[in-house]
């Protein structure tokens, strides 16, 4: 394939990412899990910048966390670092419990999921609406308890989906696949289009995290991410049939 064909058809990939076809196996679910990984950008950026450096959603870099403050390092907290290793876990748990309960249709799940995900992102913005800042470190564990509650749901719901390229928590994976599997490295494609929109997607949600946090508050990065599951719950409740092909 030339350059040029190459360029053309990452162009419709991504495209067909942030627009399905007609007919597509996974229909709406996949535009959804771009808006659900932008919203992870929104989240961990909020918690690194504002909760003394832990993630709510991307789990490894907790676990690094830990490590370094067990070995002493300053700036790093290893109860943080549990408490949002323990709640994420615990939201993973109830997510899957979830998908257990509504694995007859992939809406239902995502539907299901989003509710309890809302819940949780609401009750971090009360918190951080009431709080004066700075934050103590007791708040600042009050709001990484339902933020990695949500975080854990989200992750375990978008397991269960399984859209291709679109975990929306972990990016890893997608950029290796970008540069080991381009024909140029000898794989069969890279599927650069879908998986530029998924980085693109979690760096917009970090920038646009981190100005809120950085300019105006961290409820207001929390009131952002609120809006966007908001969103996408009222999309799939919108969209959900029972003969959808994608359910």
């Amino acid at each position: 394939m030339g350059p040029d064909k190459a360029i053309r058809s990452a162009w419709r990939e991504a495209l067909e990412t942030l627009r399905p076809p007609a007919g597509d196996r996974h229909g709406p679910l996949v535009p959804m899990m771009v808006a659900l990984t932008l919203l992870t950008g929104l989240v961990d950026a909020s918690s690194y910048l504002e909760l003394g450096h832990v993630f709510v959603a991307n789990m490894t870099g907790n676990i690094v966390f830990l490590g370094f403050a067990l070995a002493g390092a300053r700036g790093v907290s290893a109860v943080s670092s549990l408490v949002a290793l323990a709640s994420f876990l615990l939201g993973a748990l109830a997510g899957g419990r979830l998908g257990a309960l509504t694995s007859g249709h992939r809406g239902h799940m995502l539907r299901a999921s989003i509710v309890v995900q809302v819940s949780l992102l609401a009750v971090a913005l009360a918190i951080a609406l009431l709080a004066r800042e700075p934050l103590d470190a007791g708040l600042r564990d009050g709001l990484i308890v339902p933020m990695a509650l949500a975080m854990g749901v989200q992750n375990a719901t978008a397991q269960r989906l399984a859209v291709p390229e679109l975990t929306t928590t972990v990016l890893t994976k997608t950029l290796t696949g970008i540069v080991s599997e381009a024909r140029v490295a000898g794989g069969e494609g890279s599927k650069l289009g879908r998986r530029s929109i998924a980085v693109a997607a979690m760096l917009a949600g970090a920038i646009a995290g981190g100005l809120l946090v950085l300019h105006v508050s961290i409820a207001a990065a929390l009131g952002a991410a609120c809006a966007v599951a908001l969103g996408v719950g009222i999309a799939v409740h919108v969209l959900v049939r029972p003969d959808a092909p994608w359910r």
